[in-house]
């Protein structure tokens, strides 16, 4: 089954950290744009951060810049959100989308495959 499967979420008090996991299962990541999003109750659903799949380059919603990081091991076929310095704010469901544009999946959130989320909950 071809399918992207997230992991990481949890409870965090403000100011601490998670590390959210992307592992695709029954295809590989090469050639695949990678992109994190998330979706608080009663809000839309919007991007948080993107990787290319050729060189690397990444983009930042304005909300998390400085904080999250977006990286890919190629080895284990997975792609990372580590997120530091959580906010209340940050409180949402957290989704990774693969599409081989960029474009596509960053701006327009079209996405090839999608995984099922997973929660992150910030409060004290």
């Amino acid at each position: 089954q071809l399918q992207l499967v997230e992991s990481g979420g949890g409870l965090v008090q403000p100011g601490g950290s998670l590390r959210l996991s992307c592992a695709a299962s029954g295809f590989s990541l090469d050639g695949f744009a990678i992109g994190w999003f998330r979706q608080a109750p009663g809000k839309e659903r919007e991007g948080v951060s993107c990787i290319s799949s050729g060189d690397g380059s990444s983009s930042y919603a304005d909300s998390v810049k400085g904080r999250f990081t977006i990286s890919r091991d190629k080895a284990k076929n997975t792609v990372y959100l580590q997120m530091n310095s959580l906010k209340p704010e940050d409180t949402a469901v957290y989704y990774c989308g693969a599409h081989p544009s960029r474009v596509a999946l960053c701006l327009g959130q079209v996405g090839d495959y999608w995984g099922q989320g997973t929660q992150v909950t910030v409060s004290s």
